[in-house]
């Protein structure tokens, strides 16, 4: 599933691929539900061991670096053992279709997954 990039994206397009692998990992690994607040919001929410809330925020905070336009708020949740979390992705209107691109293929990831 393609995913739209934004002529602002500053990441260099060999390194694209890459990224997106990591988005994929993350995905097909940690995220348990995705769902689209508004336009231009999504919540994820993730499980995982140790660690997780490390890998999302460094994984995040490098995404944002290259496409500034994202804003990602992780918030810890209870977990018996392993980490839990919420991921809200929010953009401004005008990229509402990455957000979307972005959740579709969230959302496909994790059906790959569960079949």
């Amino acid at each position: 599933m393609p995913i739209v990039v934004p002529d602002v994206c500053t990441l260099p397009t060999v390194e694209r691929p890459l990224r997106l692998a990591e988005f994929d990992a993350l995905f097909a690994t940690a995220v348990r539900q995705v769902d689209t607040v508004e336009p231009t919001q999504a919540r994820m929410r993730l499980t995982g061991p140790a660690g997780l809330s490390a890998t999302v925020r460094d994984l995040t905070a490098r995404e944002t670096e290259c496409c500034s336009f994202f804003t990602f708020t992780v918030t810890p949740e209870p977990a018996d053992d392993g980490e839990k979390l919420i991921l809200d992705v929010r953009v401004p209107a005008q990229y509402a279709d990455v957000l979307r691109s972005l959740v579709e293929r969230a959302g496909a990831t994790m059906a790959g997954q569960k079949s």
